[in-house]
């Protein structure tokens, strides 16, 4: 049942069964609390990389960059050509989906701004990088619904999209890119250079997914008749591919993101998204964007199980 001569069907079916058992049983604390969960063997991978061979070069990291995605793909093929009838790759396409542990986070915010402003803080710093200290509770649930939305595509839909396509391989290349993205894909003096490779690949395999992800908040929210103000407002974000799921849950819930917000000290004037929503936002709000997760969620699972189906 190897990946080379898996069928789409195979693939479908697979991931089916792992987005079901993802968002039924999400991630196991008590599995997590005794062995490495795969993302943080990644994590690791990528830190021991950027200790041996970070010199500061675009070079060092494009190799680095080939040699995780490599060894993943290896891996995955490896995975797939064992005769277990899917149920390997089944389990760890499973574990490397984050349906339910993204709403759990975001609903922890919704439930922590009921109880007071800092409590909300305390808790949107989880799923957050900005600042969060001088946040009101409208920045507390506007960074929680933002952070719900990028996570939907880069933690959900992302990684259904590209084990549809290539099998485990393809998700596993795609779990360590976007880890990569996030641990050295920034714009500091030590990463600049060498994170370089990372954030735009990663850019790259974003790039579909993430529309993808927008038209299926849309969808399953009635909203593709808004679909212009998606398009407007899409490209306000610094990122070529997070405005769009943003962009879309802002046109959903009728709310308006983005806008001004505050990292390591220094204030940054960032034009909202789908500014004539609601700006006064509340633990109501987090809700929905919790609801609009599982909505959404039905509904990539409704298309995949057509895929499925019809091959």
């Amino acid at each position: 049942m190897g990946t080379v001569g898996i069928s789409a069907v195979s693939n479908a079916l697979i991931l089916l069964f792992a987005l079901l058992l993802d968002g039924v049983f999400g991630e196991p604390k008590w599995l997590w609390s005794r062995i490495p969960h795969p993302a943080v063997l990644m994590g690791r991978a990528v830190g021991w990389m950027d200790d041996q061979f970070n010199t500061g070069e675009k070079r060092g990291g494009i190799l680095t960059l080939i040699a995780l995605c490599t060894a993943a793909g290896m891996f995955g093929i490896l995975v797939s050509n064992l005769p277990d009838y899917g149920i390997i790759q089944t389990m760890l396409a499973a574990i490397l989906l984050a349906q339910k542990s993204l709403t759990q986070h975001v609903t922890a915010v919704a439930n922590a701004l009921r109880l007071s402003t800092g409590d909300g803080r305390l808790a949107v710093a989880q799923i957050v990088g900005r600042d969060t200290r001088d946040m009101d509770n409208s920045a507390i649930a506007r960074g929680a619904i933002e952070s719900a939305a990028e996570n939907l595509s880069d933690g959900v839909i992302a990684p259904a999209f590209w084990f549809l396509l290539f099998g485990l391989p393809g998700l596993l290349i795609y779990k360590v890119t976007n880890t990569a993205d996030s641990m050295i894909g920034y714009m500091t003096p030590r990463h600049r250079e060498f994170g370089w490779a990372a954030a735009k690949f990663d850019d790259l395999i974003n790039w579909i997914p993430a529309r993808i992800t927008a038209f299926l908040i849309a969808l399953s929210h009635g909203a593709l008749p808004k679909a212009r103000l998606i398009l407007r407002d899409a490209p306000l974000h610094r990122s070529p591919n997070a405005g769009w799921p943003e962009s879309a849950m802002a046109v959903s819930l009728n709310v308006a993101l983005a806008g001004p917000r505050s990292y390591e000290g220094e204030k940054l004037d960032f034009p909202f998204v789908h500014g004539e929503g609601r700006h006064t936002l509340t633990a109501n709000d987090v809700d929905a964007a919790s609801s609009a997760l599982w909505r959404t969620w039905g509904a990539a699972v409704f298309v995949i199980a057509i895929v499925a189906l019809l091959t």
